[in-house]
């Protein structure tokens, strides 16, 4: 059985001083911009079919979009958009053949948006996504109930592993709780005026993961993530039903059941540590019950060196 701390740990699991590890990879970087936006992959930068518009650094170890220092964001976006697109031609990274037509925002060191970047390529570039999850539950004489989501087996990552109520991507122009509305309708048939009224924002947690087998695609990507969490406490009688094909069911667990399940090792890696969040925002989980309990909160919100753009969160 997992302890609490390696569960966080399990997500948040780069380690910068692990031998080897930066020395395989690139950094990516904008013409005009002194920011580290991303790590590459070594491997992944053999592969990708790069045009005149970027610069690569073997020496250095950069790969950067060389485009004039005054081009808009949209002009970058559409550079990085056509190189994807020729290296998806190819067939060579199997991450591209899901494509999606949503794009993340890549931020500046003032805010600013610097380039929309493809969402299934995202992590291929290892720029800092942002994402929002929903942890509904109810109160009954027995205490504090979670609805729990199981993901379908038929999903290309973490197929039937247990997840939040609702979650997804926050893809460019929107604020969180737009998306987390959003994603709460199509996935958990929680209705919009529901969630207006009484969802409450928990925090954002900041984190670097390095994407494993179960996740889809390449392996060994980087993948540092800002999570915007809220919760919402339904009535008794409301329940959680599947609108789409990403969820399988939902089953309320009890917090005995919810830590006994997270000590398995059976949910997804950003949905546990979620889940960990909401048990120290209720009490369940505390200085005086937990071993390591400081280290967990430093894993729960890591200080990411990429440039961020923290939103409110309603």
């Amino acid at each position: 059985m997992k302890t609490i701390l390696d569960i966080v740990k399990g997500c948040d699991n780069f380690v910068s001083h692990e031998p080897g590890i930066l020395e395989k990879c690139y950094t990516f970087r904008v013409n005009g911009c002194g920011a580290i936006l991303g790590y590459i992959p070594r491997r992944i930068v053999e592969k990708i079919q790069w045009s005149d518009s970027w610069s690569i650094d073997h020496h250095q170890h950069t790969v950067t979009l060389a485009t004039p220092i005054r081009a808009t964001a949209d002009m970058r976006s559409l550079v990085l958009e056509n190189t994807l697109r020729a290296t998806r031609r190819l067939g060579v990274i199997s991450m591209l053949e899901s494509w999606r037509d949503e794009n993340f925002p890549v931020y500046g060191p003032e805010g600013e948006v610097l380039l929309e970047i493809e969402r299934c390529a995202s992590a291929l570039f290892g720029i800092v996504t942002y994402g929002v999850q929903l942890l509904s539950y109810v109160r009954d004489k027995g205490g504090l109930k979670l609805w729990i989501g199981k993901r379908a087996e038929g999903k290309q990552t973490y197929p039937s592993m247990l997840d939040s109520t609702a979650a997804g991507g926050l893809g460019a122009g929107k604020l969180p709780i737009e998306a987390l509305i959003c994603e709460a309708r199509e996935e958990a048939s929680i209705p919009e005026d529901v969630l207006r009224m009484k969802v409450k924002p928990m925090s954002y947690l900041t984190y670097f993961h390095i994407r494993g087998n179960k996740a889809g695609g390449e392996t060994g990507l980087f993948q540092p993530e800002v999570e915007y969490t809220y919760e919402l406490e339904l009535e008794p009688g409301m329940t959680p039903k599947p609108k789409d094909s990403e969820v399988e069911c939902f089953g309320l667990y009890s917090i005995e059941e919810v830590v006994f399940a997270l000590k398995q090792g059976r949910f997804k890696p950003n949905s546990a540590i979620v889940i960990v969040e909401f048990l120290i925002q209720h009490g369940v989980l505390n200085s005086e019950n937990e071993p390591g309990y400081s280290e967990i909160l430093s894993h729960l919100h890591r200080k990411l060196e990429f440039p961020l753009l923290i939103q409110p969160s309603n």
